[in-house]
């Protein structure tokens, strides 16, 4: 047998296998070169069927076949904005612990998914391709695993109505077998973060300040972004590795942060841990420990399958937490090790996890209720033992984005608290702008970055009442059973339910179905730029529904409250856009 590639154009130029039925109208053929490989399929007790397949100790190619059918989209962690069906010569991905997933979602224009699946193991390098195969008229997915001593295993999901349903199926197995990293409720608490009000220009006393309002506007937690290190100035990264307090900045670092958390909020510092930059005092010391050059400007990276490096990085992140009272830190740009990979030195995914398992021990050792933020690419099923906020990649000012990204990583979120991107906004542009960031955060856990003691009163009472809002429906939004819709529609409209309680937000001119007749309560999110919404009423037979609504514009402002009764059919309900309407029913 030739050796596996994927170097070829398309699929169908790759050396020819034997396909068999695998389950539905999915094929499957195995490849390993020097060997035979054997596989089987079995039904797991949740519904979902496990392929295991055994090579020997040799690299694998799993190969997955189906007609296209009426499929519309295919969804994965590295999606982006590419989720249409893209032909087999574009659709490229290599994913390991610290970068993305390897997971994927095919779906038909209905929503219904036509195969979904993962593979079990989250550590690993594994190069996939994928896309409508244009010499059969099928869909195609390759996975390529590096060997392994233990059988390769994959889960399936069985076809489900909606893309979130079946990744929710993987997701709950995920979890069940995961030692994810405890959630202390400071982790689901809206945070203040200095990035984008700030940059790197912060200091003492211009941080305290925010922290003051911030506290008094909802949050509970302060993230520190980079600027507060000693050479932490331009937009590269060339003064990292230090990690000592900028004293110009932060006269007494550790008062700093005490002061701030006698606001009541909880306090994590920005560190890049893995970055080395020629600036840094440390530099010489351990340059030749990053040999490559990170793909970000300016710096270096350490090497963490060396042991030295682990033990480095885990003596520098304690110390900053212990001695300067940090509640916990924002670990960024782990995802840099990767320029490491395939270089045969050793898998990358496997050195994280050594490095990132001593962290957490370490730091859970002097911080019980320890905060860890991680971004995007790096907040996978593999990682959430090792952090407990899971934050949405930048976006500056994007709700869209916003919305998108932080849905996708709540499909296979199996611990942890997704976090948005900090949203930012112009104190000079209408409430409706400021509002509009709010909203598009609604189904993660908020962070504000805006110099609020520049807000006018309007964007300030917005932040107030959609803060308010989140925490009041956070059972609903962050636990509640969410329903987005096509990955390919952008998730615009969102249904969240639990105890009772219906949130819908929609962010487009549309009929909204609604059943106010299941529920004590259901809220109207408006992020449409219509001053209505079209309500399509189900459900509501006979007399009709009794109900009260309570009707608010985007800064919190009521407008109306009045008794209704609602019949089925369409209704037009006067909400403002970026505000929202509470339907409770009467009696």
């Amino acid at each position: 047998m030739t050796a596996l590639t994927h170097d070829a154009v398309t699929t169908a130029e790759l050396t020819p296998a034997t396909y068999e039925p695998l389950l539905d109208t999915v094929e499957i053929a195995v490849l390993a070169p020097g060997t035979e490989p054997a596989w089987t399929l079995s039904e797991l007790p949740d519904g979902l069927r496990m392929l295991r397949v055994d090579a020997a100790g040799a690299p694998v190619e799993i190969r997955l076949s189906l007609p296209l059918g009426d499929a519309a989209g295919y969804w994965h962690p590295q999606a982006g904005w590419s989720r249409t069906i893209v032909a087999d010569w574009e659709g490229r991905s290599t994913v390991s612990l610290v970068d993305g997933f390897a997971a994927g979602c095919l779906y038909d224009h209905s929503g219904a998914t036509l195969l979904t699946f993962a593979a079990t193991d989250p550590v690993p390098e594994v190069r996939i391709r994928f896309g409508v195969s244009e010499e059969h008229d099928t869909y195609v997915v390759h996975l390529r695993l590096p060997a392994s001593e233990e059988p390769h295993r994959v889960l399936f999901a069985p076809r489900s109505p909606s893309a979130a349903t079946a990744l929710g199926a993987l997701r709950d197995r995920f979890a069940a077998g995961t030692r994810a990293m405890p959630v202390p409720e400071a982790a689901r608490l809206p945070v203040y973060s200095t990035w984008y009000a700030f940059n790197q220009q912060v200091d003492a006393a211009s941080v305290e300040q925010q922290a003051a309002l911030a506290a008094d506007a909802g949050c509970g937690v302060l993230i520190l972004d980079d600027g507060w290190q000693h050479l932490g100035s331009g937009r590269g990264y060339a003064g990292c590795g230090d990690w000592t307090p900028d004293t110009a900045k932060f006269p007494d670092f550790t008062a700093h942060v005490a002061r701030v958390r006698d606001t009541g909020l909880r306090y994590l510092a920005w560190i890049a841990p893995l970055l080395l930059g020629p600036r840094a005092e440390c530099y010489e010391r351990w340059a030749t420990r990053a040999p490559l050059a990170a793909t970000v400007p300016g710096a270096y990276v350490l090497d963490p399958r060396l042991p030295e490096v682990r033990a480095h990085v885990v003596d520098t992140c304690v110390t900053l937490v212990r001695d300067h009272g940090l509640d916990g830190l924002k670990l960024d740009f782990l995802d840099q090790a990767m320029v490491y990979a395939g270089d045969g030195g050793g898998d990358i995914g496997q050195a994280l996890t050594l490095l990132l398992t001593e962290l957490r021990t370490a730091l859970e050792a002097v911080r019980p209720e320890l905060l860890l933020e991680l971004r995007q690419p790096y907040v996978g099923p593999g990682m959430v033992a090792f952090g407990n906020m899971l934050r949405s990649v930048d976006c500056p000012g994007d709700a869209v984005a916003n919305r998108v990204r932080t849905i996708d990583t709540a499909l296979l979120a199996v611990g942890g608290a997704v976090h948005s991107d900090p949203l930012l906004w112009n104190a000079t542009a209408p409430v409706e702008a400021a509002a509009r960031q709010l909203v598009g955060a609604l189904h993660s856990v908020p962070q504000i970055s805006v110099r609020l003691d520049r807000l006018p009163p309007d964007h300030l009472a917005a932040l107030r009442f959609w803060l308010a809002q989140w925490r009041r429906l956070r059972p609903q939004l962050l636990d509640g059973t969410v329903r987005p819709g096509r990955p390919d529609d952008l998730y615009t409209l969102v249904r969240s339910e639990a105890d009772g309680v219906s949130v819908v937000d929609v962010h487009s001119e549309r009929a909204v179905p609604v059943r106010p007749a299941e529920f004590t309560e259901t809220v109207l999110v408006n992020a449409s730029d219509a001053d209505r919404i079209v309500l399509d009423i189900e459900g509501a037979e006979g007399a009709g529904t009794a109900v009260e609504i309570v009707i608010h514009a985007c800064d919190g402002r009521m407008i109306e409250r009045s008794p209704h009764t609602l019949r089925p059919g369409l209704r037009s309900l006067p909400v403002p856009r970026m505000g929202l309407a509470v339907v409770r029913s009467i009696g």
